[in-house]
């Protein structure tokens, strides 16, 4: 009986390896990793690592920016969903179901927890430029040109009143569209795949740009991991 225990707690952690491993290519391994960061031992969500040091986004995001936003606000958001949804239907479900199911605080801290997720795993000192590929085509064929695409998506990310995000997002026929949320909003509740969103609450910008958001969504995109995008299309 020893032998079969042992024999089986080998078996899991392989299992775990393989599915949490940093190299791993397939795209459904990669968003698995982005949303769903739930400790298989203690049952409970953390927030995504980050790819990149806290100072390395500098100065278009700064350390002490990242330090408030990942550190805190991030690390709150995790912490209350945690503690809420014991004893609720969602106690073992994962972050994309509970956020497509729940209301209320539930949805607002599960929201918010997966919107980070995605939105830090996005950028890298080393991004910029444009997509490639299929992503590539698809902004092509919808908007005319990446200029415009980003023209667009500045405008919609202005047009949000208060808190809120701003996404870019693709139909399960590969159909992209520019979604404004407010609040804890994420495109999964409207049957649609998030592959690209940028925060405006104000935390994530006011120590850098105080209240010019114009400014911050003009410079993000110096920042912008493509390669990691793509992969969400």
């Amino acid at each position: 009986m020893k032998v079969l225990h042992y024999l089986l707690i080998g078996i899991v952690s392989l299992g775990t390896i393989s599915c949490t491993s940093p190299n791993a290519e397939n795209e459904e391994d990669t968003n698995e990793l982005i949303t769903n960061t739930k400790n298989i031992e203690t049952m409970k969500f953390e927030k995504v690592a980050l790819p990149y040091a806290t100072d390395a986004l500098a100065p278009v995001i700064g350390k002490e920016t990242m330090e408030l936003h990942y550190g805190k606000h991030h690390q709150a958001y995790v912490d209350n969903l945690n503690k809420l949804i014991v004893g609720t239907e969602f106690e073992n479900a994962d972050l994309e179901t509970i956020v497509k199911k729940s209301d209320g605080a539930i949805f607002n801290n599960a929201g918010q927890t997966l919107n980070h997720n995605i939105y830090f795993t996005s950028f890298s000192p080393n991004g910029g430029g444009e997509p490639q590929g299929k992503l590539a085509e698809a902004i092509d064929s919808k908007f005319g040109s990446f200029e415009k695409f980003k023209e667009e998506f500045v405008a919609a990310g202005l047009g949000v009143f208060g808190s809120g995000w701003v996404w870019l997002a693709k139909d399960d026929k590969g159909n992209l569209s520019i979604e404004k949320e407010p609040n804890a909003g994420n495109p999964l509740t409207k049957g649609l795949t998030p592959i690209l969103g940028l925060d405006v609450w104000e935390h994530s910008y006011y120590l850098d740009y105080q209240n010019r958001r114009a400014d911050h969504l003009k410079e993000v995109w110096k920042i912008l991991d493509w390669e990691v995008i793509s992969k969400r299309y």
